[in-house]
């Protein structure tokens, strides 16, 4: 038996349903209270062209062979949404979380869009850059079907960012792919909560597989959310970690560490960072890395005279 009396050998997608991993379908939550407006902010792109948050993570989504989008939105957002992604717009569905009872309730909210089939999650403040010629989502979905179960993309990610994101915990299990069998999924846990019940044996001291904003998921969540949200009062919100972790119980349910970083543009700073890291990373890299040389060396020239 695994830890907490865990079963060690799980049930996989295909044992279930009798066929292979088949991922068509993606889910892209956008309806959080205080993120409705990230998914339209616009920036460069590595390809030089501005575009809107959203029209980026769509184009990820594309890019990974996913042609239905499902987009969950707050009432009355489609339309900013619609006109912010120009002509990929007629690739989305978009569905409405008619109240905000969390991102695992924004989830559910998407359940009669995926049916019965395996999905791509995805948050619409969050923007990925890969770190080699797959995107992060194509990373993601391969890893999905090659191995036939749920997969989260995760980060190692230091103690201090424990407050931002859920974590895992569980075992190495494919050391050349970075594989990670999940055993415990915690949100925003604390220190304490982390060196607890989320070390994961190899990991480097103080250090976490927090979530990379991205999941490709079985039709079994969409189960046991239901179920979650039976056992909540009308005030209480559903989130989606709880549910992550029942699923570690039931399914074979892995943790893929991502060849490249995330960026959430809904904190400090964010913008501007996912911006400079978007630039870094595209066909302007060269003038963008001489106009930060310039930058920098004005200001130290105008430190230095004062």
């Amino acid at each position: 038996a695994c830890r907490e009396g865990r079963r060690c050998a799980r049930i996989s997608y295909q044992t279930l349903q009798g066929s292979p991993m088949n991922i068509i379908k993606a889910v892209i939550t956008a309806a959080g209270r205080h993120q409705r407006t990230l998914p339209l902010q616009l920036l460069i792109d590595r390809d030089g062209e501005q575009k809107a948050v959203l029209r980026i993570i769509v184009e990820e989504v594309l890019g990974a062979g996913i042609d239905e989008i499902g987009v969950v939105v707050a009432p009355g957002d489609q339309d900013a949404y619609r006109a912010a992604c120009g002509e990929l717009a007629n690739r989305l569905h978009f569905i409405e979380q008619a109240a905000p009872r969390g991102y695992g309730h924004a989830v559910l909210c998407a359940a009669d869009f995926t049916a019965s089939e395996p999905f791509l999650l995805l948050v619409g403040d969050h923007l990925y850059v890969s770190s080699e010629a797959r995107s992060c989502a194509q990373q993601l979905v391969q890893a999905a079907r090659q191995h036939e179960c749920a997969v989260s993309a995760v980060q190692p990610s230091r103690e201090s960012l424990l407050p931002y994101y859920g974590a895992v915990g569980g075992r190495l299990m494919d050391v050349s792919n970075a594989l990670y069998q999940v055993e415990r999924v915690l949100e925003k846990p604390t220190p304490t909560a982390a060196e607890q019940e989320l070390v994961v044996p190899g990991m480097r001291a103080g250090h976490y597989l927090c979530f990379f904003g991205m999941h490709v998921l079985t039709p079994s969540v969409m189960a046991i959310l239901r179920e979650q949200l039976t056992r909540l009062s009308s005030d209480e919100r559903l989130e989606l970690s709880p549910a992550l972790d029942e699923l570690a119980r039931r399914e074979r349910y892995l943790a893929l560490q991502i060849h490249g970083w995330r960026y959430d543009v809904g904190v400090k700073y964010g913008l501007m960072l996912t911006q400079l890291a978007l630039s870094l990373a595209g066909k302007e890299r060269e003038r963008v890395l001489a106009q930060l040389v310039e930058l920098l060396a004005t200001r130290q020239l105008a430190q230095g005279e004062r």
